[in-house]
């Protein structure tokens, strides 16, 4: 029964003419009593009648046409905001002023009609005051009624003080929403202990959990302009902690003081939660690199080149070239692409990059200008046990784009390596760091010939969360299922930053580089994985599922690092980009040790190919490894 009256009120509207006539009804009331009250004693006079027949009606007339003009009538009754009360009191003011004006101008021509002027403010402030009763007097029966079919949820809102009233007037009006507000907590002292909007404002201390408790509230909203402002403090990680699960909206802007949909709230993730500072990049410097020119992108349908596709894609390049292996995916890229930037040029090509028959036919056909080298195999337990296709996939790849950049004039080229080729302890960071040697040294040669070609540069960051590679989409699947979540280490720490900040980071090192140039990213404070693994089963709601731990993998460390120890920075205009001072290459020297690789590769054998990898790159000290025993090797 309940449900049967919730669905007849929220589906019926009452038509607008109803609504027009019951404002009508309401001025011509207005006159009514006021006149009465005025003339009761004098009602059967013929001047009397006269004034209230022509003031009802002078009344009626001009509400009628601001009615119209201020389109009072046109909102839901039931879901009137304070906005709708304003345009009412506008449009009624504008009325009875020009209604006034008019019988005065009227009184000229009939002598003998007086129009008392407080009796005409009357009849004003009634009609004012029965039109905003009658907005509210819907509006509370109905949720009045709704209150008792519905079962609601209670909630604090937590935001800046602009923005709290309008989420809280929000959230009541919506007809889609659960919630009830029933607090607000505020980080500003002269808000503690007031009202607003009827309930109490709280302070953000360490009695709110007591106050959450006694109210039985385990839901809290908070504004996206709060989410920014607390974008690097720990202060919402304690509500996690306390059990209590975190809402956001979109930002004021983007929901118009109205919420129409549940969409328009969205659960508070662990990516949001993790303290980082703000990203700010030098967007001019980066579209003049890439506006107008041709962009080729390999990896584009793996999570980091497919941001990159997106963010290149809104600084309007000329045409942009995708290339990866991955069919689906490239696919969907494609179509994603054709939604969102219906006029960009975009080549979708399915190619392996270490064809370099099949990369020679597409540079000569596109000759870009800029390369963004994001195809990589990066799994590192994968890697461990496929060892020459890290190699050919990783170094032969790189090295056939390098080579071809220069051979096709491109201006740029913009590697993505990773923390893991410093210091490496695994097959993909040694083979990611080779990669780096490579293209440094081809830079090195470039600039001490003094020759005018591509300009090379790396660009070396940690984990990227919800990237393929990632802990929390592994965990998020786990709690999904019940647990256990699986941790290799209770002491592993990793550093995290989100795949749209390491993209813009990568486009803005590309715009500063020269060539020859390794990058460093500020990637905050690290994360103890642990810790990481508790507040997602805290979020999620769950409170049976278990953490194991399986012991490091192959290759793995318990923490990661961006520089070795020999290695200093250097700052540059951007807080969380430095360039790292590391040891040079001679290019002939480091060329004939790849080719040499390369060749060992294609042999399949792993001990072989680790021994030469160690011969290249002396501080490779493989970890949880069979492959270890390639030290004892080198030493025979």
């Amino acid at each position: 029964m309940n449900n049967i009256i919730e669905r007849y009120l929220s589906n019926r509207i009452l038509p607008r003419i109803f609504v027009l006539m019951i404002d009508i009804t309401i001025v011509i009331i207005s006159c009514t009593l006021m006149f009465y009250l005025r003339y009761r004693y004098r009602l059967s006079e013929e001047a009397v009648q006269t004034g209230f027949i022509l003031v009802t009606s002078v009344a009626v007339f001009f509400n009628i046409i601001f009615f119209f003009i201020f389109k009072t009538f046109n909102g839901v009754l039931r879901f009137s905001a304070f906005t709708d009360l304003l345009r009412i009191i506008l449009s009624l003011t504008v009325a009875y002023v020009v209604a006034y004006l008019f019988l005065r101008v009227f009184i000229e021509y009939k002598p003998g009609f007086i129009l008392s002027n407080t009796n005409f403010l009357a009849i004003y402030v009634l009609n004012v005051h029965l039109m905003i009763f009658s907005r509210i007097f819907v509006k509370e029966v109905y949720e009045s009624i709704i209150n008792r079919t519905k079962k609601f949820v209670n909630v604090f809102v937590y935001g800046t003080k602009q923005v709290d009233s309008s989420l809280a007037k929000a959230i009541r009006g919506s007809k889609e929403l659960n919630y009830r507000v029933i607090g607000f907590i505020s980080d500003i002292d002269d808000m503690v202990g007031k009202n607003l909007l009827g309930v109490k404002v709280y302070a953000n201390n360490e009695d709110i959990f007591n106050v959450l408790e006694s109210k039985n509230v385990k839901t809290l909203i908070v504004s996206s302009q709060k989410m920014e402002e607390l974008r690097n403090s720990t202060k919402l990680m304690t509500f996690v902690d306390n059990n209590i699960s975190l809402l956001t909206t979109m930002p004021i802007g983007e929901w118009n003081e109205t919420m129409t949909s549940k969409e328009q709230l969205k659960e508070v993730e662990i990516e949001d939660l993790l303290p980082r500072d703000t990203i700010t990049i030098n967007l001019n410097e980066i579209a003049k690199n890439i506006e107008g020119k041709c962009v080729m992108i390999t990896g584009a349908a793996g999570s980091i080149g497919s941001e990159i596709v997106r963010q290149v894609a809104s600084f309007n390049p000329s045409n942009i070239i995708l290339i990866d292996q991955a069919e689906t995916p490239l696919h969907d890229m494609k179509l994603e692409l054709q939604k969102k930037w219906i006029n960009l040029n975009a080549k979708i090509i399915v190619a392996d990059i270490t064809n370099i028959a099949r990369m020679e036919n597409i540079f000569a056909k596109t000759h870009p200008y800029y390369i963004f080298h994001a195809a990589a195999y990066k799994h590192v337990p994968m890697m461990e046990d496929n060892v020459s296709e890290s190699i050919q996939t990783n170094v032969l790849g790189t090295k056939i784009l390098a080579d071809l950049a220069i051979k096709y004039d491109a201006k740029k080229f913009v590697m993505i390596s990773t923390d893991k080729a410093v210091n490496p302890s695994s097959i993909m960071g040694c083979s990611k760091r080779i990669c780096e040697i490579y293209v440094q040294s081809l830079s090195r040669s470039i600039e001490k010939n003094n020759r005018k070609a591509t300009q090379f540069i790396t660009t070396r960051f940690g984990n990227v969360l919800g990237s393929s590679g990632s802990v929390i989409p592994l965990f998020k699947e786990q709690i999904k299922n019940g647990g256990p979540i699986t941790v290799t280490h209770p002491e592993v720490i990793r550093y995290f930053m989100t795949i749209p900040e390491a993209c813009q980071l990568v486009l803005e090192a590309g715009s500063m580089g020269n060539g020859g140039e390794i990058y460093i990213f500020d990637m905050g404070e690290p994360v103890k994985i642990l810790d990481l693994a508790k507040r997602m089963i805290s979020m999620s709601g769950s409170r049976n599922i278990k953490i194991e731990f399986t012991g490091l993998r192959h290759g793995e460390k318990l923490y990661e690092e961006l520089l070795n120890d020999a290695e200093c920075t250097m700052k540059t205009h951007n807080d969380k980009i430095m360039i790292a001072k590391i040891r040079e290459y001679e290019y002939d020297e480091v060329k004939n040790k790849v080719d040499e690789l390369i060749e060992i590769s294609y042999k399949y054998d792993d001990v072989e190919i680790v021994r030469k990898m160690k011969e290249m790159v002396p501080e490779f000290q493989e970890i949880n490894s069979s492959y270890s025993i390639g030290d004892n090797l080198m030493q025979n």
